[in-house]
């Protein structure tokens, strides 16, 4: 099954057309207004179109987290963060600057006992 992302409605349509494509994920934050007029369209097409606000992310370190949030957010998506770590193993001062740093992104850091389903995982 081939998952393909669309930044823009416009990409989306592309997919669309595009042979081999199964499922069209919208990654954009005005996508969920696009859903359902691009999901018809696809269902014609025997595509599955989707629309996801946020990406849930299991966290294996401190190390792991403070790299994850350094890099560049390639999604709109709000991440939530569940650390599969003690967060108060973290100095309080190392924790504060995480939590501000995920919050400027838009995202949560939250205890691994919170977590339901997993789209992906940062290692060290």
């Amino acid at each position: 099954m081939a998952t393909d992302l669309a930044a823009t409605k416009g990409e989306a349509l592309k997919l669309l057309e595009t042979v081999g494509v199964t499922v069209v994920e919208l990654d954009y934050e005005s996508g969920w207004q696009d859903a359902i007029e691009l999901g018809r369209l696809g269902e014609k097409l025997g595509i599955r179109v989707q629309y996801r606000g946020h990406e849930s992310i299991v966290v294996k370190s401190p190390a792991a987290l403070a790299a994850g949030l350094k890099r560049p957010k390639l999604t709109f998506r709000q991440r939530n963060l569940f650390c599969q770590f003690e967060l108060s193993s973290l100095p309080a001062d190392e924790l504060e600057s995480l939590e501000a740093k995920a919050a400027r992104l838009g995202d949560y850091i939250l205890a691994g006992h919170l977590m339901r389903d997993v789209d992906t995982e940062w290692k060290e």
